[in-house]
């Protein structure tokens, strides 16, 4: 079974199961991992579901629009390969994945 890693600020691994299709937002709330707090619902309008994406899969996962940047540049620890869970669709290509959670949400 394909699978994505949430890693807890404190260390903490959450492997999920994938489907293809879902957001990686999708995912985490489906499975209740904690710190992602989702608050829009998906609306790429809150920033509540900051990843940092492992840098060897961060080309993966797709283009930042401009909105997803406008959010990010407001997340206090946004990192060179932050993304929004949100606008990260899952491919089969994303299996594996690795997704550090910072320690805040916005």
């Amino acid at each position: 079974m394909a699978t994505l890693t949430f890693i807890e600020h404190d260390g903490t691994a959450h492997e999920v199961d994938i489907e293809v299709g879902k957001s990686v937002m999708q995912h985490a709330a489906d499975h209740m991992v904690p710190g992602i707090d989702a608050d829009c619902g998906g609306e790429c309008a809150c920033g509540t579901c900051h990843v940092i994406v492992d840098p060897a899969w961060f080309g993966k996962t797709g283009t930042l629009n401009e909105a997803e940047q406008q959010m990010l540049e407001i997340t206090p620890e946004k990192a060179a390969t932050s993304r929004l869970a949100c606008q990260i669709k899952v491919t089969e290509a994303l299996d594996g994945l690795v997704l550090r959670l910072p320690e805040f949400q916005m």
